[in-house]
């Protein structure tokens, strides 16, 4: 698969759905949904007790809206980096739009999570 010569919206096609397995499994703080898709590099740092850390220090992990929308794509070397303008489902407590970084790339072929990250 020549993925990085992808246009922008055959990737998002692809990175939609698992940015929104991502969200899903975030908001359920559901460690096994939220890496099934981490490349094995990814899942190396991607300690269950330091995510659950997360989740529970960081009340906007579990408050995400399962809709974002698609800013563009940014390739480099061997990954591709979707950027998502991200919103909140409790807005009064988290009001305003954020940004979304989803970092993908091929593993034995298959596209794998390789960062992910919302500011």
């Amino acid at each position: 698969m020549e993925f990085l010569k992808k246009t922008d919206d055959e990737i998002f096609k692809i990175a939609d759905p698992l940015w929104v397995d991502l969200v899903k499994a975030s908001n359920q703080q559901d460690y096994g949904s939220f890496t099934k898709n981490f490349s094995e590099t990814m899942l190396i740092g991607a300690h269950e007790v330091e995510i659950g850390k997360q989740w529970a220090n960081n009340k906007f992990l579990s408050a995400l809206t399962e809709a974002a929308d698609p800013i563009g794509c940014l390739r480099r070397k061997e990954h591709v980096t979707i950027i998502y303008k991200q919103t909140s489902n409790d807005a009064d407590q988290f009001p305003g739009d954020y940004l979304g970084r989803l970092v993908l790339g091929l593993e034995d072929e298959e596209v794998k999570v390789f960062g992910a990250t919302i500011f």
